[in-house]
């Protein structure tokens, strides 16, 4: 038996081919690698806790190629984006009350337009969500695979691989419509309510004082002279960290309350980044959304982000624009069709009551 030694470019290239991604036009710290790995160690791994499948990507990637540079923080905004779009599902720990797990979506379809779907769900052990017997190649686009086939045929041919159609009401069902203050409002009397929460090791809040521009610096340790609410996390003994709203005073937590709130099917980040949003938004200091011009595409505009959206207007996203290459300062840049950009920006600012930085004009 020859044993051939692979020089680590050949490692990358069979393991990018080994998650169904083309050999040389993507490497492992790419998004569509990361979330193929991601997908991959669901399928093997799932129900599991966001860290598990964290760690178990990075023990995987970090011999197989010590150039990417992969990090945790990148694994995780990945994973998130995974479990917005509705590739996997949070949901309660039936074992544990009060943890939450991360399970796998059922392969399905969401039809964007006749010829055009947008591919959800994984399937287990590895399995491929489809084969070649569909007759067309799907497309990696950073966290979001698509497929395009003729739409006559595309339905069915999708259904007999075992896809079963999200309509897209139901893909993207969203929170009533409400004013920032009354969303602040709702929740502070809420904690009104709530019982002393005595000392809660390691929390962290989500400063409201720090700048929209840069969401990984918004988090810290309490100081002494915290007084307020805040998003906040805290640490449980398995799985990861709770979402919760806390009143801290004199640096130290009164009371808190879990987060979801009512409807234990929502993941508890989309609750904490709405209700981030309202916070900013009553400040005077509301989250950015900001186009630019797309370089090399006519017709179209980049949009951009700078803090996690909740998964309903991440899915909004999906239905009209397309990932990008990230901007340097912004944390999900879009691909975005010049007829989207009115309806899009008067969704972000009713939703979230995000402040439209327009730097290309859309007209």
């Amino acid at each position: 038996m020859n044993i051939n030694a692979l020089s680590g470019r050949e490692v990358v290239s069979r393991t990018v081919h080994a998650l169904g991604l083309g050999e040389t036009a993507i490497d492992l710290s790419a998004p569509e690698a990361i979330c193929s790995s991601l997908r991959r160690a669901a399928a093997f791994l799932c129900p599991a806790t966001p860290r598990e499948l964290v760690d178990a990507v990075m023990e995987v990637l970090g011999p197989v190629d010590d150039s990417s540079a992969v990090t945790r923080a990148q694994l995780a905004t990945q994973l998130d984006l995974l479990v917005a779009i509705g590739d996997l599902v949070e949901l309660p720990n039936r074992k544990d009350r009060g943890s939450r797990r991360l399970y796998l979506a059922p392969p399905s379809y969401v039809t964007k337009a006749p010829g055009r779907y947008l591919l959800l769900g994984v399937r287990p052990d590895g399995v491929p969500l489809l084969d070649e017997s569909v007759g067309a190649d799907v497309r990696f686009e950073g966290h979001v695979r698509s497929i395009e086939m003729d739409a006559t045929m595309g339905p069915a041919r999708l259904h007999g691989a075992g896809l079963h159609e999200i309509s897209i009401d139901d893909w993207r069902r969203q929170p009533s419509v409400a004013s920032a203050a009354a969303i602040v409002r709702g929740m502070r009397q809420r904690l009104d309510r709530a019982a002393h929460s005595g000392l809660v090791n390691d929390l962290r809040l989500l400063d409201p004082a720090s700048s929209v521009l840069y969401y990984r610096g918004r988090w810290r340790l309490p100081a002494d002279g915290d007084c307020g609410d805040y998003v906040a996390r805290r640490p449980q003994a398995y799985g990861a960290d709770l979402w919760c709203f806390v009143r801290v005073e004199s640096g130290m937590p009164r009371s808190l309350i879990d987060m979801p709130t009512d409807d234990p099917a929502v993941p508890a980040c989309d609750e904490a980044w709405r209700l981030q949003a309202a916070i900013d938004a009553a400040r005077g200091k509301p989250q950015i959304l900001r186009i630019r011009h797309a370089d090399g595409a006519q017709g179209s505009r980049t949009l951009d982000l700078f803090g996690p959206v909740p998964g309903w207007a991440q899915r909004y996203l999906e239905l009209v624009g397309v990932p990008g290459p990230r901007a340097r300062d912004a944390l999900i840049t879009y691909r975005v069709p010049l007829w989207a950009i009115g309806e899009l920006t008067q969704f972000f600012a009713d939703m979230l009551w995000m402040h439209v930085n327009d730097e290309g004009g859309v007209a």
